[in-house]
């Protein structure tokens, strides 16, 4: 989506805490864990929230469908998207004499529907209503108005009344577990808002004093900035002014250049540094605990490898090992981090014409599943508890049946630097060179027999991109040849062995991984 070039401020914390080592050396790589060493319960901030496009794309069949496989599969809890008060929503106009008329049907539909399946909506308060609108600035295909209320005391009534809404139709326990987020970067201007950094504060005032006035428990955030802009301005400005603030939101993407790119024809370049994403992560939880308000939420509402929905990398096999990798790094600073998006069923820059194009999505158009969705998936298998664990490119977990999981990938990053654009390197067939072997050793098993399930993502290997190009990149697909690419990518099982564990309780295997493999080991008690 965008990137703003954001200070990267690496504190001394991360020189303890050895996030960043890519184990590039797999042949010295030892993951050993023990099965009675635990490390508390397992943290699931990356399955807290997932993006989507904009809420008028919610009312889709296709769109409702792949979200229904997304939260049985990878089980996010929240979802937020852009666009809830845009004119294709009919929430606002006024009539002849000017008096608001508010209609939530379009919401009722798509928030309806959300509960259903067991999501909650991180409610994105935007974009602005034409018939409220100062101007007639707006942004992308669908376009949303961008610019502040003509009248604060309207924006005001309208936030007040559709919580009151809300309150009424979903009770106010439920909506107590939700989270509201003013605006969507601000700080991006021309972009998001037309107004000034202190106009902004002005909307977020009006907004939460709105939210706020109809149940105090009600949790209320932002500045929903780009590039991680605005955290310590934006909480000094609610200390000063004694202005709600719940929660704190940002955003950040992982490549170097430009920012706001919805077509694809600037060029991005992966960036190399290893505290990409991390980095910033880390340094907005350092401004709130140096601030007036140390213990607020951080949720980071947007985060991906590319801010545009025309970069590559998004379909290629290197975005499962990138995802974990960040994630990882990122440990506990952040409550959540929300992928941007689930699908690409998304149009911003208009309805796409191929069905790989570099969409954000997770899923493509026709619900096949890119080697990002494999990420989540498998972080899903892990059990509830961590267990003790000085890899950092893996996670070992174990659950209440004595089943244990060892999720583990090697990141490299390939990209051959600045001199080329991820939309040339990415669409190319890119074999990935091997690693080595990786030392797997499980201690603490109880005696016993096992069925041991591995599962893997990587070059060719639920690589749906991969199949796509051989088939020569046709610009629409049939029928056939969608199903022939989700039937192999699938997630099915690679392996599956029986493993015999005596009563020393020990197990060991040597592995053989390939730069930006993706494994997945799940020792099934029998």
């Amino acid at each position: 989506m965008k990137n703003f070039s954001a200070i990267l401020f690496i504190t001394v914390i991360l020189i303890n805490i050895n996030l960043f080592g890519q184990n590039n050396n797999a042949e010295n790589r030892i993951i050993k864990v023990d099965y009675k060493k635990e490390a508390g319960k397992l943290n699931t901030m990356f399955k807290e929230c997932i993006g989507a496009g904009r809420a008028n794309e919610g009312l889709r069949a296709d769109w409702q469908q792949q979200l229904a496989m997304v939260k049985k599969e990878c089980d996010f809890k929240y979802i937020r998207m852009h666009g809830l008060l845009s004119d294709d929503m009919a929430v606002y106009r006024e009539d002849s004499k000017g008096n608001p008329e508010y209609n939530y049907q379009y919401i009722d539909a798509l928030y309806d529907f959300i509960l259903s399946i067991k999501m909650k909506p991180f409610v994105e308060l935007g974009f602005m209503p034409s018939a409220l609108a100062s101007g007639s600035q707006t942004i992308f295909w669908w376009r949303g108005n961008v610019t502040p209320p003509k009248d604060y005391k309207k924006w005001e009534d309208l936030i007040r009344n559709l919580t009151q809404h809300f309150t009424e139709r979903y009770g106010a326990d439920e909506v107590k577990t939700w989270y509201f987020e003013v605006w969507n970067e601000p700080n991006l201007s021309p972009g998001f808002w037309t107004g000034t950094q202190d106009e902004y504060f002005k909307l977020y005032e009006h907004s939460a004093r709105a939210i706020k006035s109809v149940n105090t428990a009600y949790k209320v955030g932002g500045p929903a900035t780009a590039g991680a802009a605005w955290v310590p301005e934006t909480i000094d400005f609610c200390a000063k002014k004694n202005v709600a603030l719940d929660f704190i939101s940002t955003h950040t993407y992982g490549v170097k250049q430009g920012f706001l790119d919805e077509f694809g024809t600037t060029g991005t370049v992966l960036n190399k540094d290893e505290s990409s994403i991390s980095g910033d992560v880390i340094n907005s939880r350092t401004q709130i605990s140096n601030s007036a308000k140390p213990k607020l939420e951080l949720h980071y509402t947007e985060w991906s490898s590319s801010y545009t929905p025309a970069d590559p990398i998004h379909d290629s096999y290197h975005s499962a090992a990138y995802i974990l990798q960040k994630l990882k790094q990122v440990g506990n600073a952040a409550n959540s981090m929300s992928y941007w998006v689930f699908t690409d069923i998304f149009e911003e820059a208009g309805p796409r014409f191929t069905p790989f194009h570099g969409g954000f999505g997770l899923l493509n158009t026709q619900g096949i599943k890119k080697p990002a969705y494999f990420s989540y998936y498998l972080l899903n298998k892990l059990g509830e508890t961590e267990l003790q664990n000085k890899d950092t490119s893996s996670w070992a977990s174990k659950n209440a049946k004595g089943d244990v999981q060892l999720l583990f990938w090697d990141f490299t990053n390939t990209h051959p630097g600045d001199s080329v654009n991820n939309q040339t390197y990415y669409v190319q067939d890119l074999p990935s060179k091997p690693k080595g072997n990786i030392k797997i050793e499980v201690e603490g098993l109880a005696k016993g027999n096992y069925k041991l399930e591995i599962y893997k993502v990587g070059y060719k290997i639920n690589d749906a991109f991969a199949d796509y190009l051989a088939m020569g990149k046709p610009t629409q697909l049939t029928a056939n040849q969608v199903k022939t690419i989700k039937e192999k990518n699938n997630g099915d099982l690679l392996a599956t062995e029986k493993v015999s564990i005596d009563s020393k309780g020990k197990f060991s295997k040597d592995f053989k991984i390939n730069e930006n493999d993706v494994v997945f080991f799940n020792f099934v008690k029998q």
